[in-house]
């Protein structure tokens, strides 16, 4: 088997592709995962952007990387479930499983063939002039020379371990997402033109992972960074002496992290061993992408085709380097020297809220409170737990936990609070993807604090965001809560865009004390006033505002929607907005990654517009508005209008009631409608257009992730959506 294309294989290939985008064009609902590659081209735009300095524009790519791996960890992972055990599937887009993996791997390949041509050509050039250098060990001099022998002699190649495989040793165990080389060898004296094959062996030589890919050298006008896996092909003939080294390529394969959990409801310590279980079998998942260095062996080549079950079109050539991930290393390397990691101070939120406030409970009784982060602090989070671990009226805390960060003051803030006596009550989701190990170490300390910890829910992933706590107040027991979009993570917070509420109200604490009660118990509360949740009604609950929506556009009313959201791919409720659009709606989606939808389709969906926000920060902020015939209902939370979300997750979204509040995420919309920096437009054929530069437009530059730090509350309090009569009389003083 040959594994470069020939002219016939080309063609028929071609012609597998075209009709695949017939049948694609024709469908009225978008590929999620052919929309997931197009919203990783809008985060590699970014990486285009001229007016980003080198660092950031390697920052771009290197995430690019690092979101290719999941995709193909998990949803080329999920679609092999597929394909290896005969299970039929209809992609959205009307394909079959195996006519669409074609298309998805030549739409990938595309993108991977842009992404090194951007590397190499666009970003390489500049480095120079920014005082660095990727470089070969040609540009090092004698004395670096020595220095990087003495490295390898010393530290690396007590680290290496060849792996043969050949007629007396079994396939060696890969490790995914790990740099790889695979060397063919023949003893001296055994090749002969006959049995040039039989005498070949392959063995593997896997980099350690806790090695930093890049060796560097510094000089007085430059830093140079020398990939590590040049260091070990110069000296890899030390580990094969007396043996002929026919061919040297590196590699790196990405296997199937997509499992489903055999969940025992009367055992959590089977539970857990089975996640951990899980885990293991993650690492030894089936392989699903080859990338591979140009002009390898094709013997090797063919053989791991045949090993690992993969087709041509599965392995991805590379003329530059591997994994450009590695890009952090230089990019924080670059941030210690200059010592200027970029960081705006944040702005306080409307209302009494201060940055650290010396008695948060008395700041949240004074009325509700809307968090923008990383605009607004999450410092007002962290000081309603540390405060309330302390605090000697406090007699409980009720936290959901998804993922938390490495060093996290919310899981230390938990601990002080058992140790002080407090009944912690915790429900950590330990099936968090990829976090899977470091939520379960944290709940193990949590528990062994004396926290009471439950290990999320059989069947189902626990996603929403909540906090209570419940104070005695001598006359009384309030409870103070918070809700948010975002993880009770306080390193995203300052990276990712999300709003969280402050709240004391009596209606929406009473409701999330019954949440609590259904999500660690098992209770059924008849109905909820303030909170939508999923499982159980949210899907039904959107699909009816949507339905009142299309209700009052035909009764010539005011309508609208708005939603901003990570992902839209459910398809009942896609088919839904589609009523509401022909009924008249006007339908604005913000809408960052996924989109199922199709817009501006004649007759299907021309009141329907999509635009996508990639920029600076990852925008994971989700608000649902409905204009409700001028008296807005607006709601913020955790759940994208995904099947996961309505059927496979604990999700809620929290109406965002008071006055002020309400205004606040109005605007927040409102802004991101008009930003011409960061906006994408959705078109019919599912592509994304960036908005026109405004100095094309000849208007002002208005970049949301530079304006909501410098916004006020005049300019709040005006935000409009649709057109809507004011609905709010009174103003507020307080800048923003």
């Amino acid at each position: 088997m040959n594994t470069k294309q020939t002219p016939d294989e080309k063609r028929r290939l071609e012609k597998v592709i075209n009709k695949s985008y017939d049948v694609i064009e024709k469908s009225d609902y978008i590929s999620r995962d052919l929309s997931w590659l197009k919203f990783d081209e809008r985060v590699l735009d970014q990486a285009r952007d001229v007016r980003r300095n080198i660092f950031d524009r390697l920052k771009f790519l290197a995430i690019t990387a690092s979101n290719l791996d999941e995709f193909f960890t998990i949803r080329v992972g999920s679609l092999y479930n597929y394909i290896d055990y005969g299970k039929e599937r209809t992609d959205y887009s009307g394909l079959r499983e195996l006519p669409f993996k074609k298309t998805l791997m030549a739409a990938t390949q595309s993108f991977v063939t842009e992404t090194q041509r951007l590397y190499k050509e666009d970003l390489t050039p500049e480095f120079l002039e920014n005082g660095f250098r990727v470089i070969g060990l040609n540009d090092l001099n004698h004395e670096e020379m020595e220095q990087v022998l003495d490295y390898f002699n010393r530290t690396i190649y007590p680290m290496l371990t060849p792996m043969v495989f050949d007629h007396t040793h079994t396939f060696p165990s890969l490790l995914g997402k790990t740099l790889i080389f695979g060397v063919v060898t023949k003893s001296e004296g055994e090749r002969t033109e006959s049995n040039i094959n039989e005498s070949r062996k392959i063995s593997f030589v896997q980099i350690p992972q806790n090695l930093k890919r890049f060796y560097v050298v510094e000089r007085e006008d430059e830093i140079m960074f020398l990939p590590i896996e040049e260091i070990i092909r110069h000296e890899i003939w030390k580990l094969y002496k007396n043996v002929e080294i026919e061919s040297v390529a590196l590699f790196r394969i990405t296997r199937n992290g997509d499992f489903d959990l055999v969940e025992h409801e009367d055992s959590e310590t089977d539970f857990i061993d089975e996640i951990k279980k899980k885990i293991k079998d993650r690492r030894l998942g089936r392989v699903t992408r080859i990338e591979m260095e140009s002009g390898c062996s094709e013997w090797m080549l063919q053989m791991m085709l045949k090993r690992w079950k993969l087709e041509k079109n599965d392995i991805f050539f590379s003329n530059s380097l591997i994994d450009f991930t590695a890009f952090w290393q230089i990019i924080k390397h670059a941030e210690l020297k200059s010592k200027q990691v970029a960081q705006r101070a944040s702005v306080p939120a409307l209302g009494q809220l201060t940055q650290k406030p010396e008695n948060i409970f008395e700041t949240m009784r004074q009325g509700d409170i809307l968090l923008h982060h990383p605009f607004n602090n999450f410092e007002p989070v962290l000081q309603l737990l540390e405060q309330a671990a302390e605090d000697p009226q406090v007699l409980a805390i009720k936290i959901t936990l998804y993922r938390i960060s490495k060093h996290s003051r919310i899981a230390e803030a938990l601990l002080h609070a058992a140790e002080n006596g407090k009944h912690v009550s915790v429900l950590f989701e330990v099936k968090a993807r990829f976090d899977e190990e470091n939520n379960i170490r944290e709940a193990l300390r949590l528990q062994k604090a004396g926290c009471f910890v439950i290990y999320g829910i059989p069947g189902l992933k626990t996603h929403t965001k909540l906090l209570q706590v419940i104070r005695n107040e001598g006359d009384a027991v309030k409870s103070y809560a918070h809700l948010s979009s975002g993880n009770y993570n306080e390193d995203t917070a300052k990276l990712y865009t999300d709003i969280g509420l402050l709240t004391t109200d009596e209606v929406l604490t009473r409701d999330i004390s019954e949440f609590f009660n259904v999500i660690t118990g098992h209770s059924q509360p008849h109905s909820y006033q303030r909170l939508i949740t999923a499982p159980r009604d949210m899907r039904k609950s959107l699909v009816k505002m949507i339905q009142h929506e299309a209700d009052n556009a035909k009764a010539g009313l005011p309508s609208g929607i708005c939603l901003k959201i990570n992902s839209l791919q459910d398809k009942i409720t896609i088919d839904e907005l589609y009523k509401a659009s022909q009924a008249g709606v006007k339908v604005q989606l913000i809408v960052r990654g996924i989109c199922c939808l199709r817009p501006q389709r004649k007759g299907l969906s021309e009141n329907i517009t999509v635009r996508s926000i990639v920029g600076d920060f990852l925008e994971h902020t989700r608000i649902y508005y409905f204009h409700n015939n001028g008296e807005p209902k607006v709601y913020g939370g955790s759940a994208d209008v995904m099947v996961r979300s309505f059927d496979r997750r604990i999700e809620s979204l929290f109406e965002i009631y008071g006055t002020q509040v309400k205004q606040q995420a109005i605007h927040i919309l409102d802004w991101n409608l008009k930003d011409n920096v960061n906006a994408y437009t959705m078109q019919e054929d599912g592509s994304f257009k960036k908005c026109a530069s405004p100095t094309e437009c000849g208007e002002e530059t208005f970049d949301i992730h530079k304006k909501f730090f410098e916004v006020n509350a005049t300019e709040v309090m005006e935000a409009k959506l649709f057109q809507e009569e004011e609905i709010i009389e009174e103003t507020l003083s307080t800048e923003v």
